[in-house]
């Protein structure tokens, strides 16, 4: 149960120009999504006393909340990669229901892609060779490679194959191609998977994210602030949190992601199961992601997603909608996608997604949602089930 009595509603949500964004800077698409969101929520920036953002600036998130003009009573930083921004959520909902804030903005931006076109930046990802990853960094472990050897891991012990795998970027790409916002949306197919270059074996490039810039912002206000509101309220309803590992050797089993702890915490701290969820918005950097995430938070049997992902089960239209905006494999992925999936559920919790739009079998809108993310090679993990 949380600390206070009040609920916690998400108010405003948006997006900043995504996609190919040459011409500004992580600082302006901060400032872009985040009076976007608050425009959405019809709230004023000076009701905003609490804010969080992670990864820009000498002293995040301080340089972008006076970037924003903001002066805020409540901050969290919490860098743990990919999955900031769940946990972000998390900390924010406990901070208002006890009432330590009423609004709390939170805020990402990056050019990535513009940087590493400018050489402001370059591709690797293999990260620092000081404390424990110093360990691994001599064999040339990327990020992709660590990802590589678990959905090999996988593969071996569940009998997952590359096929099925290749399934999660055609759905994912099928979806997209409903979202005008997406970056790719020419279908592809199975083979088109397969047959791309290798880039960390099983993982050929449409495994693999794609590289966007783009920024968004979530608003989440204490209930009483909603008389004020524009839109209708999605609730945060349960969240959970979960580290797991640094380096590969401390990871106990590379078919289980922190997923299976936040996923457990998040659905039993919102009184649902997994079977009531209407759609799933998971981080997926790579398709083994989005399986292994399915397995870990109850959807299927540990072992079975394979078999689950077949079918167009991830469909807009199918059993499970899962990364209904196209997802980091074809949609946008700047560099941290976490808020971007709490973005895309309240749309699609309000019914505002268009041609995208999940609904129940009924014809009804969704009711529950989930938001899933992981940061660095499944260290961290965070889950947010939303209702409205």
């Amino acid at each position: 149960m949380r600390p206070g009595n009040r609920k916690v509603a998400v108010a405003g949500v948006a997006l900043s120009d995504c996609g190919r964004v040459d011409d500004t800077t992580p600082y302006a698409l901060h400032a872009q999504a985040a009076r976007r969101a608050l425009a959405d929520a019809g709230l004023d920036r000076t009701l905003v006393d609490g804010f969080a953002s992670a990864g820009l600036g000498t002293l995040a998130p301080v340089e972008v909340a006076e970037y924003l003009g903001l002066r805020p009573t409540w901050v969290d930083s919490t860098s743990v990669g990919g999955s900031t921004w769940e946990v972000m959520a998390a900390h924010a909902a406990d901070a208002i229901a006890a009432g330590h804030a009423n609004a709390v903005l939170l805020v990402y931006g990056s050019t990535a892609r513009a940087d590493i076109r400018a050489g402001r930046r370059t591709g690797n990802l293999s990260f620092g060779a000081r404390g424990p990853l110093q360990f691994e960094v001599p064999y040339g472990h990327t990020l992709i490679a660590k990802y590589a050897m678990a959905a090999r891991r996988h593969m071996i012990e569940h009998g997952t194959t590359i096929e099925q795998l290749a399934q999660v970027a055609v759905q994912a790409r099928a979806n997209a191609a409903l979202n005008p916002e997406a970056m790719f949306r020419d279908p592809i197919t199975v083979d088109d998977v397969l047959s791309g270059p290798m880039v960390a074996d099983p993982f050929t490039k449409l495994h693999c994210c794609i590289r966007s810039d783009g920024g968004a912002a979530v608003l989440l206000v204490a209930e009483e602030y909603l008389r004020d509101c524009r839109t209708a309220p999605v609730w945060i309803l349960g969240t959970g949190e979960h580290l797991s590992h640094a380096t590969m050797s401390e990871w106990p089993d590379f078919t289980v992601s922190p997923a299976a702890v936040s996923g457990r915490l998040a659905f039993e701290r919102a009184g649902v199961r997994p079977a009531e969820i209407d759609f799933a918005e998971i981080y997926d950097a790579f398709t083994y992601m989005t399986l292994v995430t399915l397995e870990d938070l109850g959807f299927c049997a540990k072992g079975d997603g394979g078999a689950f992902v077949e079918k167009g089960r991830l469909l807009v239209s199918g059993e499970l909608p899962v990364n209904t905006d196209g997802g980091g494999l074809s949609a946008q992925h700047p560099g941290m996608r976490g808020l971007f999936l709490l973005v895309e559920a309240v749309r699609q919790l309000r019914g505002e997604a268009g041609e995208r739009q999940v609904r129940r079998p009924d014809g009804e809108l969704p009711y529950l949602g989930v938001a899933s993310g992981t940061g660095g090679w499944f260290c961290s993990s965070g889950t947010v089930v939303l209702g409205r």
